[in-house]
């Protein structure tokens, strides 16, 4: 009976990796994990901490410094800083600064007054008072050129959509911009131009075609009706997908493609 021969014939090792290498991958595969957890946190606080301030800068300290002149009219003097009782509404003697109590007031009193106008404005006298303000400032030189487009984009970004908003036509559509066989995904934000639509002899609508990944610019087009594709995303879907590059894809849009 043969005896068992040993293979001492070298084989050839697997290539090691250097620790370097390793720990440079593994350090760029956790950070853009952990990036990716902390992100949407970081841009929600972002959004309020703006949010904020922009309520305590445009109307909150206002209505701190109307508390104090109205304070100062009934003929009591300045708190000192060992008062407790009223001194929160003056800032600090050193920083200037007013302590987050005060700030705290003066965006929920901003807060209730943006609430107010828009039950003012939701009836008919508000109504009426509005547009009468809005014509009066239409009259000055400088802003009647700025004010309506700054108006229709705010008026687009938070119309109420469930109940049609200021454009009730505006729909998520796909639009074929440079080429035959290349979509874009576009908002219809309007009617087409009349002149144009007679001159073509085609109903025409205006279409606002987002970039990514800042969905809140891009460019207008108007583009034949016939020519366009209802999509059956919302305008928050599309502006998530957007904003992802594609990456993010509503799953209620990927249901409804299936039951297709």
């Amino acid at each position: 009976m043969a005896e068992p021969t040993l293979d001492i014939t070298p084989q050839t090792a697997p290539p090691r990796r250097r620790k370097g290498d390793s720990f440079g991958k593994d350090f760029r595969r956790f950070f853009i994990r952990g990036l990716s957890a902390l992100l949407p946190t970081l841009i929600t606080l972002w959004l309020v901490t703006w949010a904020w301030n922009f309520l305590w800068e445009s109307m909150g300290r206002y209505v701190i410094l109307a508390f104090q002149r109205f304070w100062m009219t009934l003929g009591n003097p300045v708190p000192s800083p060992d008062d407790p009782r009223m001194a929160w509404a003056w800032p600090e003697p050193y920083t200037g600064n007013y302590v987050f109590g005060t700030k705290l007031i003066g965006v929920g009193v901003a807060t209730l007054l943006v609430y107010l106008l828009g039950v003012l404005i939701g009836n008919f006298i508000g109504r009426t008072t509005y547009r009468m303000a809005e014509d009066a400032v239409m009259r000055l030189p400088f802003i009647r050129a700025i004010y309506p487009a700054v108006k229709q984009i705010t008026d687009f970004l938070l119309a109420d959509r469930s109940g049609g908003g200021h454009f009730p036509g505006s729909r998520v559509v796909a639009v074929r911009p440079h080429a035959d066989g290349i979509w874009s995904i576009a908002l219809v934000t309007g009617n087409g131009l009349r002149q144009l639509s007679d001159a073509v002899g085609e109903e025409m609508v205006t279409v606002f075609v987002p970039s990514s990944p800042t969905a809140f610019s891009g460019y207008v087009m108007v583009v034949p009706k016939s020519g366009v594709i209802d999509l059956p995303l919302t305008v928050e879907e599309a502006l998530r997908l957007l904003v992802s590059g594609g990456v993010v894809t509503p799953s209620a849009v990927e249901k409804k493609l299936e039951d297709r």
